[in-house]
């Protein structure tokens, strides 16, 4: 009761802002209700300032239930199917994951970018937009306001995408599978894959979000790796400054993304029917829009601002690889 006590105001206001961005997401879902979440926080926060009898419940929805929002996905996610439909797609993957990564950090130390900033919108390019960028920041340790400004970045390109994208694929006479292949590896957002996908054909909407799914697994390789690299970092930091290394890997690893793989597992094997995916389905979007609004309660504006549009700039630069590479690797593999 006591824990319920000091949390409930920033759940119960997190919640309502989650209510009202679904609702604005379902009127307008080119922008969607995590996006509507983020800037409805970001303006409470920073014109009017957030309760601090809220503060509490707002860390644990902004940390907390955002793990909790991508393990349900999981319930969501049929490997077999994935693998099966999906095992076109995955050289691509391989080819444009490694360019929005190497492009990433090439161009953010070039444009003297915040190693966090610089990951989250690697992360959110190379694989699935505001999830990847979820299941990351907590690894990494990346404030509220880095992750707030990585989503915003990410979704500014989501909406190019979807108009730029079918007019692309049509002037590259692309077929509905190259095109599926093209929005599934290149555009970030689900519903923005989608969206595009569908725009261009039924067919092609249907094979890009295979793919996007696909896409959406590389998560899990994803967040072991950063795991790896931010416990070795800890370490040499450790060395350098002569202090003992009181830290374990354990301490830092994500251990819902165990989770995660573990309910997509049980969906593999026919555990969950459909009315059960398809709650669940509903319950991770609405967490996660109501872990965002966290997010956007969290930040505070002339932090983000300090980095200018340096970001922005980066988040072109590897989109740009993105789309470049994949369009590449498919005409040099005879596929368009």
């Amino acid at each position: 009761m006591n824990w319920l006590k000091i949390h409930i105001s920033g759940l119960a206001l997190t919640f309502f802002i989650a209510l009202v961005s679904v609702f604005l997401g379902n009127l307008f879902p080119i922008i969607g209700g995590a996006v509507f979440a983020i800037l409805i926080g970001i303006i409470i926060n920073n014109i009017f300032g957030r309760p601090l009898s809220a503060v509490p419940g707002i860390r644990f929805t902004s940390k907390k239930i955002l793990q909790w929002a991508i393990v349900a996905l999981g319930c969501g996610l049929n490997l077999s199917e994935i693998f099966k439909t999906g095992s076109d797609s995955l050289y691509i993957l391989v080819f444009t994951l490694s360019a929005a990564f190497l492009t990433a950090h090439i161009f953010g130390k070039l444009l003297k970018i915040d190693s966090n900033l610089k990951s989250l919108i690697g992360v959110g390019t190379a694989i699935c937009g505001g999830s990847a960028i979820a299941s990351i920041s907590p690894i990494i340790e990346a404030s509220d306001t880095e992750v707030a400004y990585s989503i915003s970045t990410i979704f500014l390109f989501n909406v190019i995408a979807i108009f730029i994208f079918p007019i692309l694929g049509h002037l590259l006479n692309f077929s509905d599978k190259a095109f599926g292949l093209l929005a599934g590896t290149a555009i970030n957002d689900t519903s923005s894959v989608v969206a595009a996908g569908y725009a261009f054909s039924n067919a092609a909407g249907s094979y890009a979000t295979i793919v996007k799914l696909t896409r959406t697994t590389m998560i899990i390789p994803v967040s072991i790796v950063f795991t790896i690299i931010m416990s070795l970092k800890k370490k040499r930091t450790a060395i350098k400054n002569n202090n003992s290394v009181n830290y374990n890997f354990k301490s830092i690893f994500p251990w819902f993304i165990l989770w995660f793989i573990g309910f997509s597992v049980l969906n593999t094997l026919g555990v969950f029917n459909k009315s059960i995916i398809n709650f669940t389905n509903i319950l991770a979007k609405f967490l996660i829009v109501m872990a965002l609004s966290a997010v956007g309660l969290s930040s505070n504006f002339k932090e983000m601002t300090k980095s200018g549009v340096k970001p922005i700039f980066l988040g072109l630069i590897v989109w740009f690889t993105v789309t470049v590479v994949s369009i590449a690797v498919q005409i040099l593999n005879g596929q368009v």
